[in-house]
């Protein structure tokens, strides 16, 4: 093949790429859709209500070290909300123990989550945010358990846990 040839159809790829990640935002539950009134805020603001911590993962898409989050061992019933808004995004049946470091769950509340392509490491990967705030949790993979297969690894940092 030649270089130009290859040159052309690797940018026609790559654009090809960067336009799914682009338009690949939507909802993570399946039913019908839910209306989340959006929270909009200045960083300045966002860097006032959180802590550096959670300001690095929820409003620039970090990633806590994994097995640092205390919500790997939380077993009680109740919900898991994000940090930043406080929006319910799990219950914890929704939990499970995925043995990767960070807070797994095999589903989240329906309407809660929007997903997007997310290409930081090169290879595509779904990653989540919270749908009221825009808050990055984590992302989902295809290893999770039954019945849904998914495995929504979250940064514990992104969540609060409130028990029932």
């Amino acid at each position: 093949m030649e270089r130009r040839h290859f040159l052309i159809g690797s940018g026609v790829w790559g654009l090809t790429l960067l336009a799914l990640g682009r338009s690949a935002v939507s909802r993570a539950g399946e039913s019908a859709p839910v209306t989340i009134e959006k929270i909009h805020k200045t960083d300045d603001e966002w860097k006032r209500l959180l802590t550096p911590e959670q300001y690095r993962v929820l409003r620039r898409e970090g990633t806590e070290p994994k097995f640092s989050s205390p919500l790997n061992q939380e077993k009680r019933r109740g919900e898991f909300v994000c940090a930043a808004c406080e929006l319910p995004l799990f219950a914890s049946e929704m939990k499970y123990d995925s043995g990767t470091g960070w807070p797994s769950f095999f589903r989240t509340i329906d309407g809660r989550v929007e997903t997007k392509l997310d290409f930081s490491l090169i290879l595509p990967r779904t990653e989540y945010h919270c749908a009221r705030c825009g808050g990055h949790q984590g992302h989902v993979f295809d290893d999770g358990p039954q019945p849904t297969g998914k495995r929504w690894c979250n940064n514990g940092v992104a969540l609060r846990f409130i028990p029932a």
